[in-house]
């Protein structure tokens, strides 16, 4: 036996030589890039006279400045309009494949690779994006980068990297009902801290892994990120397989069969060797809710907001600061707290599965008088698929919003923004100061079954009451 995680064993089959700094020369297989990150990385390479060495391996998108409400060109805000051509002409300049507005396939960077197949185990991919490591749900190695790292791949298809250590987190039995995959993973960072990952790229295993469905594996590797973990992943089954087959970019025929077991090949040994390994029993977690200015502030939706001398003395200092800013007091419950703005979408939670569990919801109920609801699609694939359900009827009839595909009020980099100091129900996946579009808006970050359920509610409420 290899005694070899998966990451070990991709890690190798990218390795093109040791640097003399001590770092690897990995080679990356799928180069994603959007319109934010991307401009200043084609100045740097066209300032030094370099041609992209593998365009065929960048795909492009447009996903973070794309309003929500009306897409027509050229767009009210002109910044977003400017990015967005200098995408297209990028794009075409270099021979890139840009799923545009329109084209069927626009949406959210790692909402669109997943559901055509462009994501699939064994491979490297880099994004100018932190949650890139959504990939890892497929098997993949999966990084976001910086804007010089983008100019790096583009001018070699490679990145300098250090290998990171493996921890496997091990989650026994199986989620409840009313608990999801958004709980599971705020559990784990609330457990673990949002730095006791730095150095490691995370393994998530155990039957409760096992019995999610891709797109809940794909929001636990998104948000490993903010555990503090440079990537997550998950090694690739059936389920894996059975959601890739037939995707337009999935390998075909007897390459098919060929790719499944060579697939199956590169999960982690029996005998693989962790340089740690934490077990969690996922019976016991609850709906799970951030109470403060960073996603390792969160309590399950039955427990109060913990005092600070009941916190380790590093987290304190943070800990008094959240209070303020976010006007909460330590001892109290969040439930019934009254709620401005609830937000259901963002590359951690808009996917068909995650509109559908929020649906279920919201039927047959209405929002509560004062909350703006809104629903954000991940991409047009989605929303297609979920238009012929009849889901966008469902919350239009209940008092949702319905959009455009894009990013939206995760990051705010487009019209859709909190204001002053309102409190949002978020299903994305930060909730710093700010982090929403409003220099005193609040974000409570939870899954999308939760969002919905204070929706209808007007505050915050255990979603299990509304479900049993």
């Amino acid at each position: 036996m290899s005694c070899k995680t998966l990451y070990d064993k991709v890690w190798d089959l990218h390795r093109v030589r040791e640097l003399p700094s001590g770092s690897t020369q990995l080679f990356i297989g799928l180069h994603l890039i959007h319109e934010v990150t991307s401009p200043q990385a084609f100045s740097s390479l066209e300032e030094k006279g370099l041609n992209l060495f593998c365009p065929e391996r960048t795909i492009a998108t447009v996903d973070h400045i794309v309003p929500t409400t009306n897409q027509i060109r050229p767009f009210s805000d002109h910044l977003a309009e400017e990015m967005l051509k200098k995408l297209e002409e990028n794009c075409s300049k270099h021979s890139i494949k840009l799923f545009n507005l329109g084209s069927g396939n626009q949406g959210i960077v790692h909402v669109i690779a997943p559901e055509i197949g462009l994501t699939q185990p064994g491979m490297t991919i880099a994004c100018g994006d932190s949650h890139t490591s959504t990939h890892g749900a497929f098997g993949s190695i999966a990084f976001g980068i910086g804007t010089s790292q983008v100019r790096d791949v583009f001018a070699s298809q490679t990145l300098a990297m250090k290998k990171l250590k493996v921890r496997r987190l091990s989650f026994l039995g199986k989620l409840k009902k009313g608990v999801f995959a958004k709980d599971l993973i705020l559990h784990v960072i609330q457990k673990l801290g949002v730095k006791a990952g730095v150095g490691y790229a995370y393994e998530f295993s155990g039957p409760a892994i096992e019995n999610l469905s891709m797109e809940e594996r794909m929001t636990i590797c998104n948000m490993s990120i903010e555990g503090g973990a440079r990537c997550g992943y998950i090694n690739p089954d059936k389920k894996t397989f059975d959601y890739l087959e037939g995707k337009d970019y999935s390998p075909k025929g007897k390459n098919w069969d060929a790719a499944v077991q060579w697939w199956k090949s590169l999960s982690s040994d029996e005998d693989a060797i962790y340089d740690d390994e934490v077990v969690f029993d996922a019976a016991q977690i609850a709906p799970t809710i951030t109470w403060g200015i960073t996603p390792g502030q969160a309590i399950a939706i039955d427990s109060l907001i913990p005092k600070p001398e009941a916190l380790e003395k590093s987290d304190q200092q943070t800990a008094l600061e959240a209070y303020k800013y976010m006007n909460l007091k330590p001892g109290t419950s969040l439930e019934g707290l009254k709620i401005d703005v609830c937000f259901i979408g963002s590359c951690t939670n808009g996917r068909l599965s995650d509109l559908k569990k929020a649906a279920e919801i919201v039927k047959e109920r209405k929002v509560a008088k004062g909350v703006k609801a809104f629903v954000v699609p991940g991409s047009e694939k989605v929303a297609k698929e979920a238009e012929k359900e009849g889901l966008h009827q469902i919350f239009i009839k209940a008092g949702f919003e319905w959009r455009k595909p894009g990013c939206s009020m995760c990051l705010a980099m487009n019209p859709d923004k909190l204001e002053k100091d309102q409190i949002s129900a978020s299903s994305s996946n930060r909730n710093f100061k700010g982090r929403q579009g409003s220099s005193k808006g609040r974000t409570l970050l939870m899954s999308p079954a939760m969002v919905a359920a204070a929706a209808v509610n007007g505050s915050i409420v255990d979603v299990r009451k509304i479900i049993n």
